[in-house]
């Protein structure tokens, strides 16, 4: 299967270890285009730090009155069981994810079709795919991808749609995740990528050589 029929679940998460996700965004991309989102604010586990209210805007007293975000486990859950997760820079998700539930239930191994496993990963990761295929881009930000990608407008109507009024910017989890879900989609655009199958997507989401041949040899790492 091309991954461009295959659904993918774009995450993105604002808090951090400390204060635990206090925010979490999802949009799932399908045939190219961003099908369905979801998003709200959770409430924080532990302490906040100022400098990161000044990035992402979430008090504590904000969010007292939230569900913690380990309500959430039905939900992730079942995203791992319907496809791949991805992220911009996923090592910080799949942290912030495993750092709540150390495993997802037994679900299918998108790298190998017709095997399993108890794994949250591997992930889709937005930007080491840019990084390989646009290396003329100078940085991997995302809104600076965003930006040279000429996405920008289509974000904003995205964000106009889904998003909660205060949320529509960067550092706002759905805003984010949209981002994110945009630059991946918009390689569907291009017939040679568009072409890739599920299995090789994820093997390009590695700059990690060894993983990426092993992913590609159906062996495990």
């Amino acid at each position: 299967m091309t991954w461009v029929n295959q659904p993918i679940y774009f995450v993105d998460f604002e808090g951090s270890r400390t204060s635990g996700i206090l925010e979490f965004g999802v949009a799932e991309v399908v045939g190219g285009k961003v099908t369905s989102t979801r998003t709200r604010l959770c409430r924080a586990m532990g302490s906040i730090r100022p400098e990161d209210v000044a990035v992402h805007g979430l008090e504590a007293a904000a969010l007292a009155g939230e569900p913690p975000f380990a309500d959430e486990w039905e939900y992730f859950a079942g995203l791992r069981e319907r496809g791949p997760l991805a992220a911009h820079y996923a090592g910080v998700e799949n942290g912030l994810l495993k750092s709540v539930w150390p495993y997802p239930r037994n679900s299918p191994d998108f790298a190998r079709p017709g095997e399993s496993v108890i794994e949250w990963g591997p992930w889709v990761d937005s930007a080491r795919l840019y990084a390989q295929f646009y290396p003329q881009f100078d940085s991997g930000r995302l809104e600076t991808l965003v930006a040279v990608s000429g996405l920008q407008p289509e974000l904003d109507a995205l964000a106009q749609e889904h998003c909660p009024p205060e949320r529509r910017r960067y550092h706002a989890a759905l805003y984010d995740a949209l981002a994110g879900a945009l630059l991946l989609a918009s390689l569907a655009r291009e017939p040679r990528l568009a072409e890739l199958t599920v299995m090789q997507l994820l093997a390009f989401s590695t700059l990690d050589g060894d993983k990426r041949d092993a992913l590609q040899q159906r062996k495990l790492f």
